[in-house]
Formats: structure tokens, C-alpha cells, sequence
């Protein structure tokens, strides 16, 4: 470059600086004043931006003691205050970013004007940026434009007009704050690089310590990183790192915060950061680990249905206790996987479990054999499988209670009634396609014919067929009824809400396509047809922590509420955050309820359907329980409940078509044609947890029965 253009440029860098000086502090009249106006206005509102927009922090969810058991982020931060940070961190920044700090007033106007003729004569090239000013663009970088790459560019856009408004609220940031406040504010915004962000956080991810306890080469090391993150990054290149590291330490000798003996000394020293990564933890359920992954996965469900949005939930610093009692889930894991093994593939077994109440609903537990997390291969999964509606082969004859409930209902018959079973049963409301079964008089149609697995009898009262199964009497009773109308209106108001509002493949109903409609739809009556003759067999996709709160419903007196995960919300400074929930309703008659349960009392018993897994460890307390198996055994449920606890045991196919086989305990596999039913794995399930959940708790007794729904 010749020595004349080196002068103009410099003469051009002064003539820039000056101007640049002037509208930083004198607005200029005319139509340059309306543009200063303006510009002014624009900056107020980036300053308002600064203080009103908060940085993003790290959501915590506990368990129902206070126990951290996830953390939701989309930055790592943990904010600390100013006298959180120690000396050697506060010289080690100011002495490599910026040696004038605690002279200026926002702007270096010496060193502007020194690393223009640095850059301009081709000298080392200089940065100009103060650290007030620096704060102010990663405050934009990373917290007002978080996620707007647009809105990011223009923060660090290499023209006039960004620096002079960038300057300006510098400034202004000056009169308002302590050197002291910006520096924090600048140590907590800052990233480090791998979503870590401000001072607390890399502290502890490089070197699992706090920004009080840092030592000087520690200091250095972080102070360094702020300028290039990625490229001085410690664990992919050390090198990088130390050598700006040792800058770092010279800058603090040059600045006189340091003795040169003592920065050789730490330049020989090793950088010391954890070993293979950041110590942060996963930014997501999948921190949880595989016992607890399902739960944090329900309350976050649970909250985006509530209002929340994930970015909110992700940022907001919240603290989320839940319901989560960890020694039931832990317990609950246990027990589904020691029936079905976690790498089994195509099978879940999983169990849901809900407090009952009449004000609330408490999720307990969400387990399964499968583990929660990303690696397929170790039989780990993120779907929600204990709480959404993965069920797609149905709960079988468990769906039996709600036809039972809606003959109780209309007073059609009591628990106690006879009613006839039989082997097999034609219905003549219903049609089906089996060749067997006699013609309606409707060309090509036919009644729809049922039969049981077993031999039940000719009749029996409503109490036993609750508690030995036989399709036939349920079929009747649903004849009854006259349609499938009655027996869907009582599973949504029991507690099938998103069940009955799921597709047929237990989908979200999708608005734009016409043959994606609710179940409560599919299945039941349109026109003259009365609906699917088998809904009271329970073919449909289910949610099982829905079908535990049906159970949760009737052991609180017919009080339906959701099934909360939720014991409550914090903000990020501790003041208790409101969130909607729906609000109980009365399901059905108290007497009613009361009745279903003592109708539902014997299948533990004597010729019930889980009384062998019941005896097998030597279960002692009243329950109300009922089991259910789908066609071919292609999934299998048990449903049952103290009245400290109810819950439901499910075991059905995850992936692909075929039933289940039963092979012993922790060996069910898929296959054509299968032997598993609702009283063995899933009733299995439920009381290997149960027993030891429920062993330090009294034995209390069931509701009394209501003569109006007895039949006597």
C-alpha cells in the first residue's frame, strides 16, 4: 500500500470518528435531526429490549420431594451474581477484552481511534469493541434475537450505523449501571460455546466448579474462549486453547494483575478441564434416565396442552415440581421389566399409576420395561408409551366397565342381577361379517356372533361376569343398550378423553383428512347403525395412564380430574406461576361409582381372573380390578385400585402385526396365534409392584355399595 493512500485513509478514519463522535452526542437539526430522532427512538427501544427481555434459563423438574430429576434448556446458564465472581475472572476478561475498562464511559474513544490506525496502516489487526459494548451485542445475540438469524446478523452487522446505535446504548448503559453490573451482565450473557452460556454454567461444565472458586489459569481459560468459542474449544482443540489461555495470562502480566513468574508458571500447568465433555447435563427428558425419562416426558406433554409454549418451557427458568413419587416408579419399573425384558423387541409393557381424590388426580408412576432415551438398539424409546395412546391393539374385556357402568346408569341390572352367559350369543342390534352367523334380511349384511374363550355357565350376576370375563354376557348387555352411544359417553366422562378423541390408529384427528375422525365417532352409532358391536370388547387403540384414571374416577366417589403431573410451578424468582387445569367434574352418581367398585371386587378373588397372580404374592388388601385380552392375545390389561391407588398394567405389540405368546416370566415375545391374557403379565405387572408399594400403607377397606345400582 502506498504511503498517500495510508495517509488519506487515516485522514478519512479521523473525519469518520468525529462524525461518529458528534452523533453520539449531539443531535443535528434539519432533516439530519429527524433521522437522529429516530434513531434515538430505536435505541431506547434496544435499551428497553436489554432490561425487559430476560435471558433464557434453565427449566428444573423435580419429583414430588424436591429432587431434581430433569433439566429443559435451550442455553445452559446459571446466573450468578457480581460478588459470585472472583477477582482472577474479572481481570482475566478486563485484561483481554478490554484494559481500559474502569476508565471509560462506555466507549474507548482511544482505543476506537488507535485500532483504526492499527487496521488502516497494516498493523496487527484490533478490535474496538469495549465490553459495555460487547454486552450489548451478545445481549442481542443471544438473548433478544435468540433464534432469529436475521434479527442476529444486523446485531453484529460491520457498518456505521449498527456500531454508532450499539455505542450510543453503551453509553447509556453507563449512566444507568455500575462497572461491576456490566461486567456480570456481560459474564452471564456471554457464551462459552456447546449451549453453554455466562460464567456459572462453563464453571461448572469445564471445570465442575463455581465462578468464586476459579483459579487463575481458569480464569484465563474461559476469558479466553469468549472471543472464539469453537475454535479454542478445549476438548476438540487443545492446542488452541492453551495458547489462548497463555495470551490470556500475558495480557493479565501486561496489565499488571499478575506476576510474570507466576503466569509461566501457569502456562506449564495442563488446562485441567473435565475429561471428553462439558459436565452439563442433557437438555432434555432425556436427562431423567431411563426410569423417570416417561414421566418428565408426560409433564412436558402436560404443560404444552396447558399453554405453555416450548420455547417458553425450554427458557423460562422454571421450577416444575411434579407428582413423581420415585420409589413407586422405581418399583413400577422393576415389575414391567422383570415380565417383559427392556430389548424385547415389538413389546412394551408398561404401569401407569394415579392417586385417587376428589380435587385431584396425582400421577404417581409412568414405568415400562422399555427405557427412556435415544439408543434403539439397548431397547430405549422416547415415545410416551405409558401415558399416550400407543395401546393400537386395544385393552380388550377391561373396556367391559364401561358397559357395565351404562347398565347401571340406566338401571337396566345391578351387580347383583343374573344375567345369562351362555357359550355363545347372537346379537340382534349388531352386525358383523363372520359366515357363521345368520343373515339380518339386509342384503349382505349379517348379526354379529360371539363367542368365549371358555365355559362360563348359563348365567351368572353381574359381579361374577366382572370378575370371570365372558364376552357373550357383555355383548348382551351392550344389545341392551341399544347402541355403542351409551357405553362411549361413559368411557369419555370416566376418563377416555384423549382416547375417544384419537383417530382409529390412535392419531390426533387430522382436520384435513375426512377419513381421520374421533373414535367416540368411529365406533359409534350413525344414522341407523348402531355402532361396532366389539367396542365393549375393547379392540381400540388406549391410552393406559387414561385407563388407570377411569379406575382413579371410580374410587373417588365418581369424581373424574385429570390426571396432573403437576404439584407446582415456580418462576425464576421463586413466585408461584399459575397453569390451567382442567377443573373436576362429578363422572357419575357417587352411589353409582361406589357400586362399580364392589362390582369389581372379586376378580382377585376365587375364580377371577387375576387371582393367581394375586396369590402368587400373597396379596391381602380389597381391590377393585378387571383384566382384558384382545383378539389372538394381541395385547393383555389389568386395571385395578385400592383406594390409596389405582392403576393399569398393559402389554401390547409396539411395531408390526401378530399377537403375543406367554413363555414364562420376562419372555414374551410376538407371534401368529398367542396364550397371553390380562390375568398373567399385565395382572403380574401390577401386583409385583403393588405389593411392595403399598407394604408400609394400611389395608383400607372399599366404598359401601348403593342399593339403587344392586338389582337386588
Amino acid at each position: 500500500m502506498r504511503k498517500t493512500d495510508g495517509l488519506f485513509k487515516l485522514i478519512g478514519l479521523c473525519l469518520l470518528a468525529g462524525v461518529l463522535v458528534a452523533g453520539i452526542l449531539f443531535p443535528v437539526v434539519g432533516a439530519a435531526g429527524v433521522a437522529s430522532n429516530q434513531a434515538s427512538e430505536t435505541v431506547e427501544k434496544t435499551s428497553s429490549d436489554l432490561a425487559d427481555i430476560p435471558p433464557p434459563l434453565v427449566t428444573t423438574i423435580t419429583d414430588s420431594g424436591g429432587k431434581p430429576i430433569a433439566t429443559l434448556y435451550d442455553q445452559y446458564r446459571i446466573p450468578v451474581a457480581a460478588d459470585q465472581i472472583n477477582e482472577a475472572m474479572q481481570w482475566a476478561l478486563v485484561s483481554v477484552e478490554d484494559k481500559r475498562f474502569y476508565e471509560h464511559h462506555g466507549v474507548d474513544w482511544q482505543g476506537t481511534l488507535r485500532a483504526a490506525v492499527s487496521n488502516s496502516t497494516g498493523g496487527d489487526t484490533q478490535g474496538a469493541s469495549t465490553l459495555t459494548q460487547q454486552y450489548v451485542k451478545n445481549y442481542l445475540i443471544n438473548v433478544v434475537y435468540r433464534g432469529d438469524k436475521v434479527g442476529q446478523e444486523k446485531a453484529q452487522e460491520q457498518t456505521l450505523a449498527r456500531k454508532l446505535k450499539e455505542a450510543r446504548i453503551a453509553i447509556q448503559l453507563e449512566t444507568k449501571l455500575s462497572k461491576q453490573q456490566i461486567l456480570a451482565g456481560y459474564l452471564n450473557v456471554v457464551e462459552f460455546s456447546r449451549q453453554i452460556f455466562g460464567i456459572g454454567a462453563a464453571a461448572h461444565a469445564y471445570f465442575n466448579t463455581t465462578p468464586e472458586k476459579l483459579t487463575v489459569p481458569q480464569a484465563a481459560l474461559l476469558a479466553g474462549l469468549v472471543n472464539n468459542p469453537i475454535n479454542d474449544d478445549p476438548w476438540k482443540h487443545p492446542d488452541k486453547a492453551t495458547t489462548r489461555r497463555n495470551l490470556v495470562l500475558d495480557r493479565m502480566v501486561d496489565n499488571r494483575k499478575l506476576a510474570k513468574d507466576d503466569a509461566e508458571r501457569f502456562k506449564a500447568s495442563p488446562l485441567g478441564v473435565v475429561p471428553e465433555t462439558p459436565a452439563k447435563p442433557a437438555s432434555n427428558c432425556t436427562g431423567a434416565g431411563p426410569e423417570n425419562g416417561f414421566f418428565c416426558q408426560y409433564v412436558e406433554d402436560y404443560l404444552l396442552k396447558a399453554g405453555f409454549s416450548k420455547d417458553d418451557l425450554y427458557t423460562g427458568g422454571y421450577t416444575i415440581k411434579t407428582t413423581l413419587d420415585e420409589k413407586a416408579n422405581h418399583e413400577a419399573k422393576v415389575s414391567a421389566e422383570t415380565q417383559v425384558k427392556k430389548t424385547q423387541k415389538n413389546v412394551a409393557n408398561t404401569l401407569s399409576l394415579v392417586r385417587p381424590g376428589k380435587t385431584r388426580h396425582e400421577v404417581v408412576a409412568l414405568a415400562a420395561n422399555r427405557d427412556y432415551g435415544i439408543d434403539a438398539d439397548a431397547g430405549q424409546t422416547t415415545y410416551a408409551l405409558p401415558s399416550g395412546v400407543y395401546n393400537t391393539g386395544g385393552a380388550g374385556s377391561s373396556y367391559k366397565i364401561f358397559t357395565t357402568a351404562a347398565v347401571l346408569d340406566r338401571g337396566i341390572a345391578g351387580i347383583y342381577s343374573n344375567i345369562p352367559v351362555g357359550d355363545s350369543y347372537v346379537s340382534h342390534v349388531f352386525t358383523g361379517s363372520q359366515p357363521q352367523c345368520p343373515p339380518t334380511g339386509a342384503p349382505r349384511t349379517r348379526w354379529y356372533c360371539v363367542g368365549n374363550a371358555g365355559h362360563y355357565g348359563a348365567t351368572n350376576s353381574l359381579q361374577g361376569a366382572l370378575a370371570t370375563s365372558p364376552n357373550t354376557a357383555f355383548v348382551a348387555l351392550q344389545d341392551k343398550l341399544g347402541s355403542t352411544a351409551p357405553g362411549i359417553d361413559m368411557a369419555t366422562r370416566l376418563g377416555m378423553k384423549n382416547t375417544m378423541a384419537s383417530d382409529t390408529n390412535g392419531n390426533p384427528v387430522d382436520p384435513k383428512n375426512p377419513d381421520s375422525v374421533p373414535q367416540s365417532k368411529a365406533y359409534g352409532p350413525q344414522g341407523n347403525y348402531p355402532g361396532v358391536g366389539s367396542f365393549t370388547l375393547g379392540f381400540s387403540p388406549t391410552s393406559g395412564l387414561e385407563l388407570a384414571n377411569v379406575a382413579a374416577t371410580l374410587l373417588s366417589g365418581g369424581v373424574w380430574c385429570p390426571p396432573t403431573p403437576l404439584a407446582g410451578i415456580s418462576d425464576r424468582n421463586g413466585k408461584a406461576v399459575p397453569y390451567k387445569e382442567e377443573a373436576c367434574t362429578q363422572a357419575v352418581p357417587e352411589g353409582l361409582a361406589n357400586t362399580m367398585v364392589v362390582g369389581m371386587s372379586k376378580d382377585d378373588q376365587a375364580g377371577g381372573t387375576s387371582a393367581r397372580a394375586a396369590a402368587a404374592v400373597g396379596w391381602n388388601r380389597p381391590i377393585l380390578g378387571k383384566t382384558g385380552t384382545t383378539q389372538i392375545s394381541g395385547s393383555a390389561t389389568f386395571v385395578a385400585g385400592t383406594p390409596q391407588l389405582a392403576g393399569v398394567a398393559m402389554v401390547f405389540r409396539t411395531a408390526g402385526s401378530g399377537g403375543l405368546c406367554y413363555n414364562g416370566v420376562g419372555n414374551v415375545t410376538a407371534c401368529n396365534n398367542g396364550n397371553m391374557f390380562g390375568g398373567l403379565s399385565p395382572a403380574q405387572t401390577w401386583f409385583g409392584a403393588m405389593k411392595n408399594i403399598m407394604a408400609d400403607q394400611p389395608i383400607m377397606p372399599l366404598p359401601p355399595e348403593d342399593p339403587k345400582y344392586t338389582g337386588r
